[in-house]
């Protein structure tokens, strides 16, 4: 068996995944934000919820080629999304707000900073938990 390179297809195709993810989930995260007033927890969790449900089908049967029961792998894909989720955006605004709590920049500004910090450090967690816990290889 050779070594697993870091880069190999699964995570190039979990990147093309990610893109279009991340383009529906941003959208929907920052219409909620600055359109419905849906704040920095009500727009994010939206967003996360619906582009979780996308991430899902394309990972499951594009990325990792899963064959495994989807209720099965729905329930760890549901299980990392959460944690993901939980800790990205539990870390990243008080990350953001320590950095910029000096700055004149509204509160409105400093939490879609700390939205985009989440964003970057959820898809690093998701990527690992994806990989090794919710399509992990048998």
């Amino acid at each position: 068996m050779g070594k697993k390179r870091l880069f190999d297809i699964k995570f190039l195709k979990f990147l093309l995944v990610g893109i279009i993810n991340t383009i529906f989930g941003t959208g929907i995260m920052f219409l909620l934000y600055n359109l419905a007033s849906f704040g920095y927890w009500g727009s994010s969790a939206v967003s996360y919820i619906l582009a979780s449900i996308l991430s899902f089908f394309l990972n499951k049967n594009f990325t990792f080629k899963n064959s495994e029961s989807t209720v099965k792998t729905a329930l760890r894909f549901t299980v990392n999304i959460a944690v993901c989720y939980l800790v990205a955006y539990s870390i990243s605004k008080p990350i953001v707000t320590r950095i910029l709590t000096n700055t004149s920049l509204s509160k409105s500004i400093v939490e879609q900073f700390s939205m985009f910090l989440g964003m970057v450090m959820f898809t690093a967690l998701n990527y690992v938990g994806q990989s090794f816990f919710a399509f992990r290889e048998k």
